[in-house]
């Protein structure tokens, strides 16, 4: 088989760019692969503050009447270690399953509840053992008991996500819902 010059040139042209091709994917592998260290990285390594997500170790009690705070132990609470979210913080915790994510306020610290770990209230002591221990996801939404250490972005789009769920209805002055109107045809 006898190659001219233009078949060669296009064969030449051909390799050329499936190299570059492959070169430029596995520059993009590179990339992605790094940005997702990157964000795991941030989510074990990065210091509590208001919006960001953090990976935890989640475990539950039950025994207690009183927290740390002063008040009753009731479903909602958690406890933390106070150097990391500060009595009086709010979190948002993913990833634990329907019955257990949500809003958790940071009401209680114990002496066992150290570094990236959470310690849910659950009332029923038999459940609290089955939780066992499990990694979350949590969201910061409130740092402390300072209501300016939060995220609006993150408060608002909750409340608007709950308006949205909730259908509205217009009121009266007296409470009562309106009638429908009834209108007559003008002449």
């Amino acid at each position: 088989m006898i190659l001219t010059n233009s078949l060669k040139r296009k064969i030449a042209a051909t390799v050329g760019a499936a190299v570059g091709f492959a070169w430029l994917y596995q520059v993009t592998i590179f990339d992605s692969q790094y940005a997702a260290r990157q964000a795991a990285l941030q989510e074990t390594a990065a210091t509590p503050a208001p919006g960001a997500r953090l990976r935890f170790t989640a475990t539950a009690y039950c025994k207690g009447t009183t927290t740390a705070s002063g008040i009753s132990a009731r479903t909602g609470i958690a406890a933390a270690d106070p150097d990391l979210l500060p009595v009086g913080s709010v979190v948002q915790i993913s990833g634990v399953g329907n019955a257990y994510n949500g809003v958790y306020t940071i009401m209680d610290s114990g002496p066992a509840v150290r570094g990236r770990e959470l310690d849910l209230y659950m009332w029923n002591c038999k459940e609290a053992v089955e939780f066992g221990s499990r990694r979350v996801l949590i969201t910061v939404l409130r740092l402390g008991w300072n209501p300016r250490a939060s995220t609006p972005e993150t408060v608002d789009r909750m409340f608007r996500q709950r308006e949205k769920a909730v259908p509205s209805r217009a009121i009266t002055i007296d409470g009562a819902a309106p009638a429908a109107s009834q209108t007559t045809p003008e002449k």
